[in-house]
């Protein structure tokens, strides 16, 4: 089979769902829902960090960074995916394709740094909080943001780089949008050297902060267990555990997609566990680290009380 480049090629094909004709109403019923509602949730946590002042800390400084992260993460591909699903145009340009891949990676990798910064923060706030402004004092806040996401855009520019350089034998991608792993599988040549190259950094931005993560909440919980309060205790465990859920959800799915081996990928798979590291984690975000917390109701509630005031 041959090659071809881009200035051969016009556009790609996706696949998307169309393998399963009968579900695509049934995506695009619930896809909708949850982009509308990961739109809204992410919107909302924006506009009351910035809003109320009993929100000016680290915690929802970082959480501001990850609202806007998921909201341009998930508009990166929910639309191409709602119209794949209404069958209108399955077909994507070679220039969408590849910035879609840029940006999507970029994204990703910017959220997976991220949210090892924000368990970093946690652990500071639990286990050293006599210390805990000292430690994150407003100009570490923005270097670690700044870093997280420069890092996630050095990453993506060189994989997306090393990527469109190896020779492709085929138009057609088995996928809803378009990503790194089902490019490798239509690499024609034998580039073991490039692909060593894309695996190391991958892991490196999914291993170290999945880490990092972990060591983090295990020390948490060793201080939670020390609260005398049963109270206390099941609370900082309610939320911690809810943090690890969405966490373990976004960087399972992460890591079984991009850090096992060319050959053991399945298309039909990857695309139904993209779809919690690409819609659902990003919906699920704003619920778990924020709605549910006493402050952001209260601001809330707060900012409802004036626009009722207003009327």
């Amino acid at each position: 089979m041959g090659t071809f480049n881009s200035s051969s090629d016009k556009a790609f094909f996706l696949v998307g769902f169309s393998d399963w004709p009968h579900l695509e109403p049934v995506f695009f019923v619930f896809i909708s829902i949850f982009y509308s509602l990961t739109l809204f949730g992410n919107t909302i946590i924006i506009a009351l960090s910035r809003m109320d002042l009993r929100l000016h800390t680290p915690m929802y400084f970082f959480l501001s960074h990850l609202s806007f992260l998921d909201l341009c993460y998930t508009t990166s591909t929910v639309p191409q995916l709602l119209i794949n699903l209404h069958g209108l145009d399955r077909t994507i340009s070679y220039g969408r394709c590849v910035a879609q891949l840029l940006i999507f990676l970029a994204l990703a990798s910017t959220e997976c740094v991220l949210l090892g910064v924000m368990a970093f923060d946690r652990y500071a706030a639990v286990c050293r909080p006599l210390y805990y402004t000292t430690i994150m004092h407003p100009q570490l806040c923005q270097a670690l943001a700044i870093s997280s996401w420069v890092g996630g855009l050095v990453n993506s520019v060189v994989q997306t780089s090393l990527m469109m350089a190896m020779p492709l034998c085929s138009r057609r991608l088995n996928h809803f949008f378009c990503e790194m792993p089902i490019f490798l599988k239509l690499v024609c040549e034998e580039t073991r050297r490039t692909e060593a190259k894309m695996f190391v950094a991958r892991t490196i931005v999914l291993v170290l902060p999945a880490t990092l993560i972990l060591g983090s909440y295990a020390q948490i919980a060793r201080a939670v267990l020390k609260i005398k309060s049963m109270a206390g205790r099941r609370k900082a465990f309610g939320t911690c555990g809810s943090h690890m859920l969405v966490v373990s959800l976004f960087y399972g799915s992460a890591i079984y997609t991009y850090l096992q081996p060319k050959g053991n990928y399945s298309e039909s798979e990857g695309k139904f566990v993209a779809l919690f590291y690409a819609i659902i984690t990003p919906m699920l975000n704003p619920l778990i680290y924020t709605l549910r917390n006493k402050d952001v109701k209260g601001a809330l509630w707060k900012v409802l009380g004036r626009a009722t005031d207003s009327e």
